[in-house]
């Protein structure tokens, strides 16, 4: 079995099968062991099943199939194939799926191929398309048991942000909306082949049984939420009364003072549950 974080290997098996990295992929390889046992860790913990998102040459698909009773991995680029045929060839618990993983039917994945099972997501996701397939992934609603994904460092950080933060904006919000996520690894662009421009980090979002907080319009509450951070410059009184959508700017403000927030606040320093009793206000 191959070591497929040893650059060697890695430069051999690109040779071997004439493979290039592409860069409007955004395909990236780790180097470092560690990155796919913290992640296997998180992913199998309370799962038998995986989806995975992007094997690469199979670095974490491999670590996922020694603890996950099933993995079925989706990959866009058909040029892996014949390494991944090579690579994973002694997991007969391991399938793919050639499409881009936004235009798989997931629900129907889930009931088709693990029934009866805790399944989680695992994924080392291209910065290009990191937030779509987050956002999709939480907003299908479907019945993860976690979804742990290796991401730009930045965006681990907005969402894992706490109120009144730079990072803390309506991705933060949506995520914790969903989930409870934790950055449980920092990854080094050097950890990488070839090494990115910018750090890493492995975050966990554990999925919430329920939405962390209960508004009485749920799309009322994520309207609110999108407006407050559209413009994050301005107030939120400013922001929210902006285009007249939840009234004049004595209407907003109204609003706002009646939860005991000063007038001047920003939209990132408030708590999830404040934005709840904010639309809830609204939907009045």
């Amino acid at each position: 079995m191959y070591d497929l974080t040893d650059p060697k290997i890695i430069k051999y098996l690109c040779s071997k099968y004439g493979f290039t990295f592409s860069k409007s992929m955004g395909q990236n390889f780790i180097t470092d062991e560690s990155v796919p046992i913290a992640m296997t860790k998180e992913a199998t913990e309370k799962s038998q099943g995986v989806i995975e998102i992007g094997p690469g040459f199979g670095v974490l698909t491999a670590a996922l199939a020694q603890s996950a009773e099933k993995v079925i991995s989706i990959e866009l680029d058909r040029r892996l194939e014949k390494v991944l045929e090579e690579t994973l060839a002694g997991f007969s618990n391991v399938s793919f799926i050639w499409e881009d993983c936004l235009k798989v039917n997931l629900k129907e994945l889930l009931e088709t191929e693990f029934k009866g099972m805790d399944v989680s997501v695992a994924a080392n996701l291209p910065y290009y398309i990191t937030t779509p397939i987050i956002m999709n992934l939480l907003e299908s609603r479907l019945p993860f048991k976690k979804i742990v994904v290796m991401i730009q460092k930045e965006v681990a950080q907005r969402l894992c942000a706490n109120p009144g933060s730079k990072d803390f904006g309506a991705i933060t919000v949506t995520t914790q909306y969903f989930s409870k996520p934790e950055i449980i690894k920092h990854v080094p662009a050097g950890a990488f082949i070839p090494s990115p421009k910018v750090d890493s980090a492995v975050v966990s979002m554990e999925i919430l049984d329920t939405p962390s907080v209960t508004p009485k319009d749920e799309k009322l509450f994520f309207k609110v939420i999108k407006a407050a951070f559209s413009q994050r410059r301005k107030t939120l009184v400013n922001a929210l009364s902006s285009g007249g959508a939840f009234g004049s700017k004595e209407d907003v403000q109204k609003a706002v003072e009646a939860l005991g927030l000063s007038p001047t606040i920003r939209g990132e320093a408030l708590s999830i549950e404040e934005f709840c009793k904010l639309s809830d206000f609204f939907a009045k």
